[in-house]
Formats: structure tokens, sequence, C-alpha cells
């Protein structure tokens, strides 16, 4: 217990899914966190559930960088971790994506982590430096047909991430940057995936735990105990890394 102990971390697109789990597991660890989200309704009322703050993003208006990054610097004094989460994933292979979608995806996914971790380090660079994960995809490893645009960003973020870490190694700033590279879990996006691509709603049957473990699907947690690792002092020696979270999917 208390491995991020008074830790201040940033959690984008936190309302639900992955980003919700990471929020979940660094507060019961003791973290300060901040969570972002489009969705005001749903991330208020999980915010206030958990103790943690919120703040109205869309990761993708630079302007909001600033205005977060002075909210934390005003409440808590310094940044410890951010977590950049948040990302759209509308189901298009190379044929089907239209320019507004591919831009969409991109700015979300790439313009948002850029953003993200340009202005975390503005603020990290004041308070002893700090820890930034960006949420990957085994689509960056491998690429998904069915997801173009959602794998392409993914594979900037991959690089990106590399890019950050020598970055900040180099220029000794005692920040680190990692990546994590999930595969099929059990988020509202793969369940949405699911009935779309083969026509199985696993929610929907008998024993939806019991279909999901037989399909090798893991559970948000899985990744959020990667996040908690990562943005604590136990990672201190691992930046630039890529954690694969897949059950081995990229392996066979």
């Amino acid at each position: 217990m208390n491995r991020v102990e008074n830790k201040v971390i940033i959690v984008t697109g936190a309302a639900s899914g992955l980003g919700l789990a990471d929020a979940k597991a660094l507060t019961a660890e003791g973290a300060k966190v901040i969570m972002t989200d489009i969705d005001s309704e749903k991330g208020n009322a999980s915010a206030s559930e958990i103790g943690a703050t919120f703040f109205t993003q869309d990761v993708s208006n630079e302007s909001t960088w600033p205005e977060l990054m002075g909210l934390v610097q005003n409440k808590f004094g310094r940044l410890d971790g951010l977590i950049n989460n948040a990302g759209i994933a509308p189901i298009a292979n190379i044929e089907e994506t239209t320019t507004k979608s591919w831009r969409e995806v991109l700015s979300t996914h790439l313009d948002g982590t850029f953003w993200g971790c340009q202005s975390a380090i503005k603020l990290m660079k004041t308070n002893n430096g700090g820890s930034i994960v960006n949420m990957s995809s085994t689509a960056a490893l491998i690429g998904i047909g069915p997801y173009l645009a959602y794998s392409a960003a993914k594979g900037g973020i991959r690089s990106m991430s590399k890019s950050i870490a020598i970055h900040c190694r180099q220029n000794k700033l005692n920040i680190r940057c990692n990546s994590i590279h999930p595969g099929s879990i059990n988020t509202p996006m793969v369940q949405h995936a699911l009935k779309e691509l083969v026509g199985k709603d696993i929610m929907a049957e008998k024993d939806p735990e019991q279909s999901r473990i037989a399909m090798g699907i893991g559970e948000p947690d899985d990744v959020a105990h990667m996040v908690v690792y990562l943005t604590s002092d136990e990672s201190k020696h691992i930046t630039g890394a890529e954690m694969v979270i897949d059950n081995g999917d990229t392996v066979i």
C-alpha cells in the first residue's frame, strides 16, 4: 500500500475504461489524482467517488493544457506523474478511413500526447522530475487491419515515448517516459469491437466473466497495476521501455 503516496498524478480519459481503472488504483495507493475527460458528468461522479479532482478536458485542444497545469500548480504545487490515456478508436480500414476521421484520431492520440508530455515536463522540471506513462497498444507493434488510424497513432506514441525518454535522460531532467501496450482488455472499446467485428456481446452472455477468461481478454486492473508501478519509485531505473500487456498475443 501507499506505493505512490502523496504523488500528484494526472490521468487523461479517466471517466471510464482504462483511465478510470488507473485513477482508482493510483488513489488506492495514496496518490493525489487529477482526472480529465470530455465527459464531465461521468468524470465528476467518478472523481467524487474515489476522492480525486476532476477537470473537463479535450486533450486535442491545445489551450486546455496550460489551464490544466495551472490548476495543478495552484492546488498541489507540483506534478509527479502524467498518464496520457485519452483516446478514440473508430473502426475503419485503409479503404474506409475518411480524412476527417484520420485527423480526429491522430489529433486525440498524437497531439494530445505531445502537448501533455511537453506541458508535464515544464512543470516536472521545477520539482525534481517525475514519470510520464503514455498509453499505446499492441496495435503499435503488429498493426490491426480494421483500426488503420488507431494503429498509426499508437505507433507514433510508441516512438514519441522513446524520443522523450532519451531527451530527458540526456538532459538529466530526472523524468522518465515509458509506454504501455495493452492487448484486448475488457473495456467499452473492446466490447464494442467484439460486437462490430465478430458479432459477440460478452457482457450479454450468461457468465460474462467466464467468457472473458475463455477469450483471453484481460481486465482493466491488469493495466492499472503497471501504471502504478511505472509512476512509483520502484521503477526508477526504467525509461524508454514498452510494457506489453497482452497475455502473449503478440508472441504467438
